[in-house]
């Protein structure tokens, strides 16, 4: 799957998902835009990605989000692949005092910034008849616990934005899809204020609900991307395809 001659965009590619997404279409031959708050951790996927362009923003700021899409532009000079990656988990029970405040900073880093740089992206996406692939979550589908209704709650927003997008710009000749991880492996749970040994306890439970028996790496995911963004998937838009080791199935 060769992107030669393709501009990337994708946001939260400091760690993780994104940081393997990146790599894997610099690897490909594409031209990459790094996204993250993180300069050090943008510095170090860099050095993965050929010559990117690394651009230190918060995706949940109006003035950031035009920033990211135009510089993009004005640097490579044009846009085929939106990634919106960038996501955070809080949790909070709705019964509690600062359910709202929690809320509202979840939705506006997993659903608000999503729809404000796919709007600023759009009518560089129509040029290139290029797509748009936000990476959701088996949350989307299922509450994951009790403590988690912010989180599912945006990224089932997600999907559904996400088919609606994709249902407005096919006459343009614009895809546009959804990724749904169950566990990955990624510094998430330690960025929620968790230790060492809690990190390895939580991803032990994990790897405990899935069918597999096993907790997937980013890079499997990133392959998930890829295709969806390659020809080879011309004829997909509008679905959300699930990597969760049967998680799903199971529970």
């Amino acid at each position: 799957m060769s992107f030669q001659g393709k501009v990337v965009l994708v946001t939260g590619a400091s760690s993780g998902i994104g940081a393997a997404i990146a790599i894997k279409f610099a690897e490909e031959g594409a031209q990459v835009s790094l996204v993250g708050r993180n300069q050090e951790k943008l510095n170090n996927v860099a050095k993965k990605c050929g010559n990117p362009l690394i651009l230190v923003a918060d995706v949940t700021k109006e003035v950031d989000a035009k920033r990211i899409v135009d510089e993009t532009v004005r640097y490579f000079g044009q846009l085929d692949v939106l990634v919106n990656n960038a996501g955070i988990g809080l949790t909070v029970k709705i019964s509690q005092p600062n359910a709202l405040e929690i809320f509202d900073k979840v939705m506006a880093t997993n659903i608000r910034a999503p729809v404000m740089i796919t709007n600023l992206a759009v009518p560089h996406l129509i040029k290139t008849k290029g797509n748009i692939i936000n990476i959701s979550s088996i949350a989307a589908t299922r509450v994951i616990s009790e403590q988690s209704f912010s989180y599912c709650t945006s990224k089932a927003a997600l999907d559904h934005f996400t088919k609606a997008t994709a249902l407005e710009l096919a006459s343009s000749g614009v895809r546009a899809n959804t990724v749904n991880p169950g566990p990955v492996y990624t510094d998430i749970i330690e960025n929620m204020g968790a230790s060492g040994p809690q990190v390895e306890a939580a991803f032990e439970h994990m790897k405990g609900l899935t069918a597999l028996n096993r907790v997937s790496d980013p890079e499997e995911v990133a392959d998930v991307v890829l295709f969806l963004a390659s020809d080879k998937a011309k004829g997909i838009t509008g679905s959300s395809y699930v990597t969760d080791n049967g998680t799903t199935l199971k529970h």
